[in-house]
């Protein structure tokens, strides 16, 4: 089912542009000259970082939510709201649960007006379709998370629609009962077994992009625009282990990590105060540096086979490569991490050791860390309230991601012993022993003081 090239696209986007006001009346980009097209017979996946504007991106093609510029077509004609024909699966199942699952699924219909017959044939025919025949009476909390899906899947399909906009729709399952459901939409899709014309799929999984989609795109980050794309010209359903399919998985790590935020670059480049902070912990980075420095990998690693070996999902690796690379610990180029000679270093360290180089490079590469290391080093009493830091951070980010990174910089702070916080009264404060070393540091200068003037 890829009969491209229809001369009118399903969903037609030409320069999207979405902005954010915080309570305080500042703005945030987060879309920006954003071009897409969905055409008939195509699925289309969308990979990229947390945070990068992807799920805003399918509630504007939904009708959800307005772009504050562009222009958004469903069928040549401009979208001013929800259209009929364009459905949503969302990453969490958002079911209602004092309604059973005909009744959910039957929601939609209602809402839409259809008689009370029509709607009890067509939620029956879309809960047999999806594989949940015999369950219309049960409650949700009475299934496994994968049947929850499969109602919400069926609560889309129910609406017999042209486009389907899936969220990181598997994002929430185990991976045999997501493999599992991807095989099922597939096979409804290439029997044509529902009517829906066009599929586009937000995930982070690139094996599953690969496995599932006839295209893959790339999206960057602040602010969110399609970077780049690869076509899949291989047969459904893929061989996941054949060179064919791993040489596109391998081509989409590359581009990925091409497209962090100075991608193949050696050394970390100059950060802004508001850089978003990967979201991971110190902890976690030097687990990823010792697998890559041992073997097989002896300090230079093929993304892919590292996302292999260490099982850990997609999103979470970009976080783990994007930390490495502006701590200049790791570098990524052509599809693979190695390992920066401060990166080997780290590996050989000792803990106490690792501890005072992770000091070392945090203030000279995070402009963050090194902003509130100053701050409580030039205040009489050497602390100073959160409040003080999110405010600042609030004028670059928005107020929830400002609290996330400035939670992260916490905690990468604490780990260095650069600085450390109460959480109770939220203040953030230097260590007992380097304010002790600070006020030993100041007699001993008074001493010498009184000691010349003598």
């Amino acid at each position: 089912m890829n009969d491209v090239g229809t001369a009118t696209a399903l969903l037609d986007l030409r320069g999207v542009r979405k902005t954010f006001r915080t309570p305080e009346r500042r703005e945030r980009t987060v879309l920006e000259g954003v071009d897409f097209r969905l055409e008939e017979g195509e699925i289309v996946a969308l990979l990229g970082k947390s945070g990068s504007g992807k799920s805003t991106l399918l509630r504007i093609m939904a009708g959800l939510i307005g772009a504050n510029g562009g222009d958004v077509k469903y069928r040549g004609a401009h979208m001013t709201g929800p259209a009929k024909g364009i459905a949503m699966v969302f990453q969490s199942f958002a079911l209602f649960p004092w309604l059973t699952v005909q009744e959910n699924v039957e929601l939609g219909l209602e809402a839409a007006g259809v008689g009370t017959a029509e709607r009890e044939a067509r939620a029956t025919e879309a809960i047999d379709l999806i594989g949940l025949g015999g369950f219309e009476s049960a409650y949700p909390k009475e299934l496994s998370g994968g049947m929850r899906q499969r109602v919400g899947f069926a609560r889309a399909l129910v609406m017999r629609p042209d486009v389907l906009l899936l969220d990181e729709p598997f994002s929430a399952l185990d991976v045999l009962t997501s493999e599992t459901l991807r095989e099922d939409l597939l096979e409804l899709w290439d029997e044509r077994k529902i009517p829906t014309k066009g599929i586009l799929l937000v995930s982070h999984n690139i094996e599953e992009a690969v496995s599932m989609a006839d295209r893959v795109l790339v999206f960057s980050s602040d602010p969110g625009r399609v970077k780049a794309e690869i076509r899949v010209g291989l047969p459904r359903p893929r061989d996941v282990e054949s060179a064919a399919f791993r040489q596109i998985v391998d081509e989409v790590y590359t581009l990925m990590t091409a497209h962090v935020r100075g991608g193949g670059a050696g050394a970390a480049e100059q950060l802004t105060l508001g850089y978003r902070l990967p979201d991971t912990t110190p902890g976690k980075l030097a687990g990823l540096l010792e697998t890559v420095a041992e073997a097989p990998f002896h300090g230079r690693a093929d993304l892919p086979q590292l996302a292999e070996e260490t099982e850990l999902e997609d999103d979470a690796l970009f976080h783990l490569f994007e930390g490495l690379r502006v701590l200049g610990l790791a570098r990524i180029a052509a599809g693979d991490i190695f390992l920066t000679t401060a990166g080997q270093s780290f590996v050989e360290a000792d803990d106490a050791r690792r501890k005072e180089m992770f000091a070392e490079i945090l203030v000279k590469n995070i402009p963050l860390a090194a902003h509130i290391r100053r701050v409580l080093d030039e205040r009489k009493d050497h602390r100073a309230p959160e409040d003080r830091f999110l405010q600042e951070l609030q004028d670059y980010l928005t107020d929830d991601e400002a609290e996330r990174v400035l939670e992260i910089a916490i905690t990468w702070g604490r780990y260095a012993e650069i600085f450390d916080y109460d959480y109770n009264s939220g203040v953030l404060m230097l260590p007992e022993e380097v304010v002790e070393e600070m006020e030993a540091e100041e007699e001993q200068k008074v001493e010498t003081g009184s000691d010349t003037h003598e």
